[in-house]
């Protein structure tokens, strides 16, 4: 798996990737994670707003950027990848 980042390099977006990095770490998760500060990658993603989380290469909407909405999304994409869950939670979050 591989999960990206893409931000201005704001105090938001580095939140957004201090969560996706203690939501892979907590969870045991076997995923790259990068972050990027090169905005015209957001535009190539047909998107005009920062921070974006994408994972596997296609965007995911988040309510926030907390860790708690993080580890639902990124949970939620490996369940659909993997058919089950593939962290900690046993499907639960």
């Amino acid at each position: 798996m591989k999960i990206s980042v893409f931000g201005s390099g704001c105090v938001t977006c580095k939140k957004l990737h201090g969560s996706v990095l203690k939501v892979v770490k907590d969870e045991k998760i076997d995923a790259e994670v990068e972050y990027s500060d090169d905005v015209t990658r957001i535009v190539e993603l047909g998107l005009m707003h920062s921070p974006v989380l994408v994972v596997d290469g296609k965007p995911v909407e988040l309510r926030s950027n907390s860790e708690k909405d993080v580890k639902e999304a990124i949970c939620e994409k490996l369940e659909k990848k993997n058919d089950k869950s593939s962290c900690s939670c046993d499907g639960k979050c």
